[in-house]
């Protein structure tokens, strides 16, 4: 069984709005109200392929039964801790004057007091049916980044895998404990493992240094650009849908839930890939995840190479 971990969970408020104007009231139009977080999005992204997971997060307050009751009523069975607090609702704003621009304005959640991250490890050991774990997003207040080596300690001594989809610069030194899949992005590769690459040959040598040092595969997404995967034996190359971009803030989870409801299940990385990149410009379309309409269309579009 496939499970997802959102430390620090949200509902997503999507609006439209035609200008932002300083010390003046902007009217709003077009509310999308969506339980949200990354390891959530990659648990619906999951289910709309027919892939069944179970969510696991730190919840609190009205907002936070919202975001597990939408869950549930998305297909999706989810084993919540809850904490005191409120569950943060963050904010998107995408303007309507042509311009394109997005305005994201996320908050720092509800603190999880130790009390609560043990008893999310005791469930963790506790799972009869745990294979792999999809560790994704931020932390809360009140959790530090060795929560991240806690959590990996019972997985091993599950004998579980684990994908990583996050930015905390700990990445750089949780990818030497075997991780079967993370995903960073451009400014994160820069980021996180102060790698600067100027071109496209520069990346796939860049990738095979990260699986040296102890990542089994690499999904590296460039937004607008496409997106590399690379597994220690090859590199291949997915190029970007052309689509009308709405809001790209869901894009890169849909992407990582897409590619592994095939990469998981024993499908070959082309396959994946292009399932991926559908899937992330299709959600790029959208306020929140959508519903997936366009995937099989937009596929069309993608095409995978291999590049070393």
């Amino acid at each position: 069984m496939i499970y997802t971990l959102t430390a620090n969970p949200a509902i997503d408020l999507n609006v439209s709005c035609e200008q932002l104007v300083p010390n003046s009231v902007s009217r709003t139009t077009d509310p999308v109200y969506t339980p949200n977080g990354k390891g959530l999005n990659v648990s619906f992204t999951l289910k709309h392929f027919g892939v069944d997971s179970t969510i696991l997060g730190f919840f609190g307050g009205f907002s936070g039964r919202y975001v597990v009751d939408g869950a549930r009523e998305k297909g999706c069975q989810v084993e919540p801790v809850w904490v005191d607090g409120i569950t943060r609702i963050n904010t998107f704003i995408s303007l309507t004057d042509g311009s394109g621009d997005e305005y994201k304005l996320p908050t720092a959640g509800c603190a999880v007091p130790r009390a609560q991250q043990l008893q999310m490890l005791d469930l963790l050991k506790a799972l009869p049916d745990l294979d792999v774990l999809v560790i994704s997003g931020s932390l809360p207040p009140m959790i530090e980044p060795s929560y991240y080596d806690e959590i990996i300690d019972v997985l091993e001594e599950r004998g579980a895998g684990f994908v990583l989809d996050i930015s905390h610069p700990c990445l750089a030194h949780l990818i030497e404990r075997g991780p079967l899949l993370i995903k960073p992005n451009d400014e994160e590769l820069e980021q996180v493992f102060g790698i600067h690459v100027e071109n496209e040959n520069e990346i796939a040598p860049a990738l095979e240094k990260l699986v040296a040092r102890g990542a089994k595969s690499i999904l590296l997404t460039l937004g607008g650009e496409g997106a590399f995967f690379a597994d220690g034996a090859h590199v291949w190359r997915a190029n970007a849908p052309k689509v009308e971009v709405f809001s790209a803030t869901c894009a890169g989870d849909a992407t990582l839930g897409a590619f592994l409801s095939l990469w998981l299940r024993g499908s070959g990385a082309e396959a994946a890939l292009k399932r991926a990149m559908a899937t992330g410009g299709n959600v790029a379309m959208c306020a929140g995840l959508g519903d997936f309409a366009l995937v099989d269309e937009i596929e069309e579009q993608i095409t995978v190479r291999m590049v070393s």
